[in-house]
C-alpha cells in the first residue's frame, strides 16, 4: 500500500478537505466555461425562438412586467419596482441634504440626486429587482421543470430546451426592461424632488435649476445601456442556475442562492465598470466656486 493510500485511510476527513479546496480551481474555470458556453448558445438562439415559439415569447413578456396570479394585482415588477426606487431615490436625497447642509451648499442637492440616482442608482436597483423578483422565479421554475424531468420530455419531444426556455425569457427581459427602466428612472427623477422640496421646505427654483443644469441626456442613454447589459447578464445567470439544477428540492433551493448571489455580484460589477469606462477619465461635471 502506497504512502498516499495509507495517509487517505488514516486522515479521510482532512483528505477529502484537501481534494475540495485543491480542485476548486479546475471545477471553477469548467463552470466559467459551462456558463460561458450556455450563454453564448442562449443568445446565439434568441432568432430561432422568435421563429419557432412565438406564443411562448409573448407569455414571457406579460409574465415578466406584470407578474402572474397574486403578482398581477400588485402590478408585478412594475409596481413594486416603483415602490423600491421611490424610497431608494428618497434616500438618496435625505442624505445629500443632510451631507450637503453640514458644509453650507445643501442648494446642490439637485445635483447629487441628477448625479447619483442617473449614473448609479437607478441600473444598480433595477438589477437587484431585476435579479429577486423575475430572476430568482425563473431559476426555480426551471430547477424544478428539471427535476421533473420535464425539460427531458422536451428534448424528447424535439423541441430546443435552451431557446424554449432559456431564450424565451432573455427576449422577454430585454423587452421588458424598457418601460420598466422608463417608469423607474421617471420616479428616481421624482422622489427626491418631492423628498427637498416638500420635507426640507427648498425652492422648487433652486432645485430644478442644479437639477437641470448637471442632468445629461448621455447619462440617461448609458443608465440604459448599462440596464440592458445587467438584463442580459441576470437573465442568463438564474435560467444557467435552474436550468442545470439537480439534487431535488434541495437542489433548487441552492441553485436560487447561488444565482442569486452571483447576480448580485454581477450587477455591481457591471455598474462599476460601465461607470468606470464613461466617467473615469472624464466625470463630464465641474464645480466652480
Amino acid at each position: 500500500m502506497s504512502a498516499a493510500a495509507v495517509l487517505r485511510a488514516r486522515f479521510p476527513r482532512a483528505t477529502e478537505n484537501f481534494d475540495r479546496y485543491a480542485g476548486a480551481v479546475g471545477r471553477g474555470v469548467d463552470d466559467t466555461g459551462r456558463l460561458a458556453w450556455f450563454s453564448l448558445f442562449s443568445i446565439g438562439r434568441i432568432g430561432h425562438a422568435l421563429r419557432h415559439y412565438p406564443r411562448e415569447t409573448l407569455r414571457q413578456i406579460a409574465q415578466t412586467g406584470l407578474g402572474a396570479g397574486a403578482m398581477a394585482f400588485l402590478g408585478g415588477a412594475v409596481g413594486i419596482g416603483g415602490f423600491v426606487v421611490l424610497s431608494g431615490a428618497s434616500l438618496v436625497a435625505v442624505q445629500g441634504f443632510a451631507s450637503l447642509g453640514n458644509i453650507g451648499v445643501e442648494a446642490f442637492t439637485g445635483f447629487f440626486a441628477a448625479l447619483i440616482n442617473v449614473r448609479i442608482g437607478a441600473p444598480v436597483i433595477g438589477g437587484i429587482l431585476l435579479a429577486s423578483i423575475i430572476g430568482a422565479g425563473h431559476t426555480a421554475e426551471l430547477g424544478a421543470m428539471r427535476i421533473n424531468e420535464e425539460i427531458d420530455a422536451l428534448e424528447v419531444m424535439g423541441i430546443n430546451s435552451i431557446a424554449y426556455l432559456t431564450s424565451t425569457r432573455l427576449i422577454a427581459g430585454l423587452v421588458a426592461i424598457i418601460p420598466l427602466y422608463c417608469g423607474l428612472v421617471v420616479v428616481a427623477f421624482v422622489s427626491p424632488q418631492l423628498t427637498t422640496t416638500l420635507l426640507y421646505g427648498q425652492s422648487h427654483g433652486t432645485y430644478e435649476h442644479y437639477f437641470r443644469t448637471f442632468l445629461r441626456p448621455e447619462d440617461v442613454f448609458w443608465s440604459f445601456v448599462e440596464a440592458v447589459i445587467i438584463v442580459v447578464v441576470v437573465m442568463v445567470t438564474h435560467c444557467y442556475y435552474g436550468y442545470n439544477a439537480s439534487g431535488g428540492p434541495v437542489g433548487v433551493g441552492e441553485a436560487v442562492g447561488r444565482s442569486m448571489r452571483f447576480s448580485l455580484i454581477s450587477v455591481q460589477v457591471v455598474v462599476l465598470l460601465g461607470t468606470l469606462a464613461v466617467y473615469g477619465v472624464n466625470p463630464n461635471f465641474a464645480l466652480t466656486v
